[in-house]
């Protein structure tokens, strides 16, 4: 890997661990889905779970990082896993073996989530569980 890819994924993994207090100069999110994997995808034909996603999607961009960081966890805020807790054995190159957390965010109005790594305003989506357990263990 080149060093100039090496230093573009350090700098999302640092954003992903953002204090809350610098999040509010990031104004408005953007979602990127270079990073998505196949099992976010593959054995889903809930073409509404895909429309609820953009929603809320939309949703969120509307809010913006400072609207997002006061809300709840359920609603429109993020928790922070561990990526211990990703059950797929083979993850993308942005997730660095330095790194020991995700940020989730709920997909629907049913918390299914969608999970990833912020970098600045960019939260690149790395999953999106359409079934409760297929990408996470939910302890």
């Amino acid at each position: 890997m080149s060093h100039k890819k090496r230093k573009k994924i350090k700098d999302i993994h640092d954003d992903n661990n953002i204090e809350k207090e610098n999040i509010e100069k990031y104004g408005y999110p953007k979602f990127c889905f270079k990073y998505l994997q196949e099992v976010s995808f593959n054995k889903s034909n809930d073409f509404y779970f895909f429309i609820d996603f953009l929603l809320r999607l939309k949703k969120l961009s509307e809010l913006g990082w400072n609207e997002i960081n006061k809300s709840d966890r359920h609603s429109y805020g993020y928790e922070l896993i561990s990526i211990n807790q990703i059950r797929q054995n083979k993850l993308p190159e942005i997730i660095t073996k330095d790194m020991k957390t995700l940020t989730v965010f709920r997909a629907n109005g049913q918390n299914k989530p969608f999970i990833g790594i912020r970098n600045g305003d960019i939260f690149h989506i790395i999953f999106i569980e359409t079934n409760f357990g297929d990408v996470y263990n939910h302890h």
